[in-house]
């Protein structure tokens, strides 16, 4: 498999050469750099990159609203979060609306490297106890906007157990283990969810869950 190309969007020229730096030591290809918003979504109409590395908080139009229109413009990008806080409204939000996960700027350049492979794959970037705080403390708190609505009455009642599981963070083999299920079953029962909710990946499952009261924090620990 060939390495993901990416776009590094920060308003720090410092970070963005240290990401290129650590990226293109390790064989990955910078596409390109954007400073700002409207920047990025130039770049990824003109670049067509991978993964983009994106940062939430710059002047003009911010990390949020680029994602959104990145993601509108083509729904198969895919851009990673970059911020210095991990319980932010705004990365709450930018999963919910389709970011593919999240990275503390202060990440190993080998996390960070295998974090952009790992997104580069198609797949989503959790670190479940992060990412459940995250939905856990705004889902329902009117800090952020709700972003994914859907009619859950499309599943069966397995997906919907599967979608629980989903939203407290479980990967598919403790699936397939509290259900005695094999792990191909599971992969099958989650790609259906997706496929039914128009979910692109596990960040905006755990969403979902919260948001329509599948998982309470009470019961999502």
């Amino acid at each position: 498999m060939s390495e993901p190309r990416v776009l590094i969007v920060d308003d720090q020229e410092l970070i963005r050469t240290g990401f290129r730096l650590i990226l293109t030591a390790r064989g990955i290809e910078v596409a390109g750099e954007a400073s700002d918003g409207h920047e990025a979504v130039e770049a990824c109409r003109r670049l067509a990159p991978d993964v983009v590395l994106m940062d939430i908080r710059m002047p003009g139009m911010d990390g949020l609203e680029a994602t959104r229109r990145i993601l509108a413009r083509d729904p198969r990008s895919r851009v990673l979060i970059l911020t210095t806080f991990d319980l932010d409204r705004y990365v709450y939000t930018a999963l919910a609306i389709g970011a593919s996960g999240f990275l503390l700027k202060d990440v190993t350049a080998d996390h960070l490297a295998a974090a952009v492979r790992l997104v580069g794959t198609g797949d989503a970037l959790l670190a479940p106890s992060i990412t459940r705080r995250l939905v856990e403390r705004f889902a329902s708190s009117g800090d952020a906007e709700p972003a994914v609505h859907r009619d859950l009455s499309a599943l069966t009642p397995r997906e919907l157990e599967v979608l629980t599981l989903l939203g407290r963070g479980l990967s598919n083999t403790e699936i397939a283990a509290a259900f005695h299920l094999s792990e191909a079953t599971v992969k099958t029962h989650v790609a259906r969810i997706f496929a039914k909710l128009e979910l692109r990946d596990r960040a905006q499952a755990v969403v979902l869950a919260y948001e329509t009261g599948l998982v309470t924090p009470s019961r999502g620990g």
